[in-house]
């Protein structure tokens, strides 16, 4: 499977901290807070990384208006897999 053009893998996402230019609903984004448990998946090999929310970096905006943020992510380590159901924009609040 071809990474999408611009995306970091999970080992880059992991590496710098920043997962990259997620859209998040307004509902979404008042939500969450910083300290919240943050969980990095990669479906495709079953792989996922827990660990805290460090921050939001409001980071350009989708054709439909909805505002992306880099997601700043700290003390992230490796657990088993949680099949966590994802929004259309890859980003659920748990």
């Amino acid at each position: 499977m071809a990474q999408q053009q611009g995306k970091r893998s999970f080992d880059q996402t992991l590496a710098v901290g920043v997962g990259d230019a997620y859209a998040l609903s307004q509902n979404q984004f008042q939500q969450v807070s910083l300290g919240d448990r943050l969980l990095v998946l990669e479906k495709r090999t079953g792989r996922c990384a827990e660990g805290v929310l460090a921050g939001l970096q409001p980071n350009g905006w989708t054709l439909n208006g909805m505002q992306r943020y880099d997601v700043l992510m700290q003390d992230m380590v490796m657990v088993p897999y949680q099949n966590v159901l994802l929004k259309r924009w890859g980003v659920t609040v748990i």
